[in-house]
């Protein structure tokens, strides 16, 4: 009998345990490939930002805007590429449930800034052009159903326009899409012109500068420079790199995001504890058969590969399953949320570090029984016959 068959007939002696161990390990890793999607998307997209963007905002607070003056002086500075600005507009469509980020735009150059953002040609010429467009992300757009040429009311919850009314009417002329995974797909981006010509107060004010550098190993160097230019001014500002804003953002929802990872975290290992003790208690039942096997001419490095072996095995079939099953799941299924989480996606980093944790898994659950086989002597073993 070969060892692949003595392998095939062990896991089929009591079938239904064979089973529950393997659906446990699946269990356990779908979970692993759904906790590092919610990891990622908690970051808010912190692994994806520019590494040559940095942000500019108020000294005091990002809700303390910045004067529209300062674009140029930031150009003026040695190390400085381009820049655009941006304002957090913040309104409700329909319902104050149905959220998704609203941002006002310095429109001839934030595509040119954010080239992960793709957008048809003639689509993003019609944007251009029209002073109420708009362009909005693929996720948020089949969440709700927009489709380019759509007019969208969305009340303001803090621009008002100068005629009284808070309805901002858009006309979609766009739908953009990220160029690789974890780009943000849930925006709707339009011009801060009409921002600015139709709204009561804040005239010639912007939210933050996002800009970019020639050499991302001077970002700290040129980030001082731009604070030293505006100290001791009405609006003074603090420049990081768009990874530490975007990770201050995460760490707003910070909390909830490590509930959510402490609760899966624990479901996670307790399975893995579990299938392992399982597998354990496998060995022990067969302790006499081993003997045998030692009498027949197995010799004790022999016993410890079988014994591992099986281990790795159930470790592979299961996890491996597992993580498939999640990654299909989480890339067809989507966002359980519907579009609530920015980024959804397993990441190709986890995905490879789960199998490394199958591995180890079937290691760790194999090594003690293994070692206590190949320690066992014919006569232990048979006295148990």
């Amino acid at each position: 009998m070969t060892q692949l068959a003595l392998l095939r007939s062990t896991l089929l002696r009591r079938k239904a345990r064979t089973v529950f161990t393997l659906l446990s390990i699946l269990v356990a890793f779908v979970l692993y490939g759904y906790l590092s999607a919610i990891d990622l998307a908690f970051s808010l997209g912190v692994d994806v930002s520019g590494v040559d963007r940095l942000i500019v905002q108020n000294k005091v607070s990002l809700i303390q805007p910045l004067p529209i003056a300062y674009g140029p002086r930031i150009e003026q500075i040695q190390g400085v590429v381009s820049t655009t600005h941006m304002n957090w507009f913040g309104g409700i469509y329909q319902d104050t449930k149905n959220f998704f980020p609203q941002f006002a735009v310095q429109s001839e150059s934030f595509l040119d800034m954010y080239t992960e953002y793709v957008v048809p040609p003639e689509q993003r010429t019609a944007w251009a052009a029209n002073r109420t467009g708009a362009l909005v992300g693929r996720k948020t757009a089949e969440r709700y159903g927009f489709k380019v040429g759509d007019r969208i009311p969305i009340q303001g919850t803090f621009f008002r326009k100068r005629d009284g009314s808070s309805t901002w009417e858009f006309t979609i002329d766009g739908i953009y899409k990220g160029d690789r995974a974890g780009v943000d797909e849930t925006n709707f981006i339009f011009h801060y012109e009409y921002l600015d010509e139709a709204s009561i107060g804040g005239a010639g004010l912007v939210g933050w500068y996002v800009v970019r550098v020639d050499d991302p190993e001077r970002s700290a160097a040129v980030a001082k420079a731009i604070d030293a230019g505006f100290e001791n001014s009405p609006f003074e500002s603090r420049t990081t790199t768009e990874k530490a804003f975007a990770q201050s953002f995460a760490n707003q929802l910070g909390d909830i995001g490590a509930i959510l990872r402490a609760v899966m975290t624990a479901v996670f290992f307790t399975i893995l504890l579990v299938s392992g003790n399982t597998m354990a208690q496998s060995v022990r039942e067969r302790t006499s058969e081993l003997g045998v096997l030692k009498t027949i001419g197995f010799t004790d490095g022999r016993i410890l590969g079988l014994v591992l072996a099986e281990s790795m095995l159930l470790a592979l079939v299961g996890g491996g399953a597992g993580l498939a099953l999640s990654w299909l799941a989480i890339k067809f299924g989507g966002d359980p949320t519907s579009g609530f989480l920015a980024v959804f996606i397993f990441p190709v980093r986890d995905l490879v570090s789960g199998f490394g944790y199958v591995l180890l898994l079937g290691l760790a659950a194999g090594a003690i029984p293994s070692l206590r086989a190949r320690r066992l002597t014919i006569a232990e073993a048979l006295r148990r016959l």
